[in-house]
């Protein structure tokens, strides 16, 4: 990865980023608040050789370095139990001699002769008490060391230049230093938390993603990239909610790729499957037949997922009267299509006790080739690959399957393994489509629809007239207008099951309301 690939997964990454350097600063805040107060009392002693005559002193200045030398070894007696045990005696200090040897130290400056003895403790006026009475104590110790044994005095002299005074300010802790440490370290985590995550993270993001994978082995082509609404849910046609919007392009791309998948026999039932279930495909399917109604043509939408249907929920049509009725004889396919608005729609049906030997039965084959005849293009919804068998079945009456990859989830593998198990039955997949991708990461997910949209310029003065006079009511009413599609273009879906050509007819609202009958088919299972 380059730096833009760094800089591109730090960006993605950026609430774990966020969160874990929230963290690191409120433990250096809190580590801040709970320690204990800390003080620190310095004395500094000046050593040096005592003479008597001129020549002592030109001794003196010769021993120089012999001096120097001595210093450093001096500053290992300071915590010795010479010094520390007469100290806790003198003051009458609650801790051991080792304890307070914790507490001291000894620092010689380099190449000069000075020493300084620092006392850190929890009270600002002991620490400069316990620091003078080491220092003087340790100017006995060093000079008893340092005297001959038939010596009166010691040749090393140790003078205290600068006693220790009361700190008015704690040494420890320090806000600023703690605040700003716990915030590189949590910086410092959450980077190295985001690219561990895109390390191990073996789902596809992005077309090129997507693309590459299946270049690994010899997968079928990236037709289309849907971009992520989350309104999706809620809105299920892209063409009717925004009709020039980023994901209706999509799917219109998606159309326009798979009419040129093969020019000589293009796929008139396609079959729409994904991995895994909750990646999309139902959405991909009633959208696809949505933009291939568009262009004018006959579609018809056959929800063959019996396990999980959901295309009824999606487009708030009747569920109980679909496939299954017709596969046990209740009634004729004709009888049971409803209407989407632009195109039709065979429901599940009620949920079978055995889906896939009926998905493998000669009544769906039956249903399949009448439908064939009928639409211009088929377009159906199938279970996923991975977790059953149902999509599988039904490959000898499709032209073509269309795997739906979900982006920041499907991992490389199930891909792998979902396009092996379709090529196991001898199905012939199309292409790819990546949904829910994000339109900052899709390089192929551009943003020319936000701008190319048809204006409408009256309502769009009536909107800016509005914002000055600032009418909120009005401002309403001229998104409305703005919203609704001029002369020329596709008309606009009606509200499935609001219209009268979502209503079903008189024959298949008493077929739903009748519970399922059992059907007899090879190899299927008697409820």
């Amino acid at each position: 990865m380059d730096l833009r690939d760094y800089l591109r997964v730090l960006s993605r990454r950026w609430r774990a980023i966020t969160v874990l350097t929230l963290l690191g600063t409120a433990a250096g805040v809190l580590l801040t608040y709970t320690a204990v107060p800390e003080y620190r009392a310095t004395a500094k002693l000046f050593v040096s050789l005592q003479g008597s005559t001129d020549e002592d002193t030109a001794q003196l200045a010769q021993g120089n370095l012999f001096t120097q030398a001595r210093v450093r070894s001096y500053a290992e007696v300071a915590t010795s139990p010479l010094v520390t045990g007469h100290v806790v005696k003198q003051l009458k200090l609650k801790m051991s001699p080792a304890a307070l040897s914790g507490k001291i130290s000894a620092a010689a400056q380099p190449d000069t002769v000075l020493l300084q003895l620092t006392v850190t403790d929890t009270r600002a006026a002991r620490a400069a008490q316990i620091s003078n009475a080491v220092a003087e104590r340790f100017t006995e110790v060093i000079r008893g060391l340092e005297r001959p044994v038939d010596a009166e005095s010691s040749p090393v002299r140790l003078s205290v230049t600068e006693p220790a005074s009361v700190p008015t300010a704690p040494f420890s802790p320090r806000p600023a230093v703690n605040v700003a440490l716990g915030l590189l370290a949590g910086l410092i985590l959450g980077a190295g938390f985001a690219l561990a995550r895109e390390t191990l993270d073996s789902s596809v993001r992005t077309s090129k993603a997507l693309t590459d994978a299946l270049a690994g082995f010899g997968g079928p082509p990236v037709l289309g990239s849907i971009v992520h609404d989350p309104q999706a849910t809620s809105r299920p046609l892209a063409l009717r909610d925004d009709m020039h919007g980023l994901r209706a392009e999509g799917f219109r791309r998606l159309r326009t790729c798979l009419q040129f998948v093969d020019v000589d026999r293009p796929p008139k039932v396609i079959a729409v499957t994904s991995p895994l279930s909750g990646e999309g495909k139902t959405s991909v399917a009633v959208n696809l037949a949505a933009t291939l109604a568009e262009t004018g043509a006959s579609v018809c939408l056959v929800d063959t997922d019996l396990r999980r249907p959901s295309t009824a929920r999606a487009l708030g049509l009747i569920r109980d009267a679909g496939l299954t009725t017709a596969l046990i004889g209740r009634a004729e396919v004709q009888q049971l299509l409803q209407s989407a608005g632009s195109f039709s729609v065979l429901t599940s049906g009620a949920v079978p006790p055995n889906p896939t030997e009926l998905l493998g039965s000669a009544q769906l084959k039956a249903v399949l080739r009448s439908l064939a005849e009928k639409f211009d293009h088929v377009v159906v919804d199938t279970a996923p690959v991975l977790p059953v068998a149902d999509a599988s079945v039904i490959a000898s009456e499709v032209d073509g399957y269309l795997l739906v990859v979900r982006a920041s989830r499907t991992s490389r593998d199930q891909i792998a393994e979902a396009l092996r198990a379709l090529r196991h039955v001898g199905a012939s997949v199309v292409g790819t489509v990546l949904n829910m991708a994000s339109p900052k990461e899709d390089r192929g997910a551009h943003g020319y629809a936000y701008e190319y949209r048809p204006q409408c310029h009256t309502a769009g003065r009536f909107a800016r007239l509005a914002r000055i006079l600032r009418l909120p009511r009005l401002a309403r009413i001229a998104r409305a207008l703005r919203r609704k599609p001029s002369a020329g273009t596709a008309p606009a879906l009606p509200t499935p099951g609001g219209g009268p050509d979502a209503r079903l007819t008189a024959p298949v609202a008493a077929l739903a309301d009748e519970p399922p009958r059992p059907v007899a088919v090879e190899g299927s299972v008697q409820s």
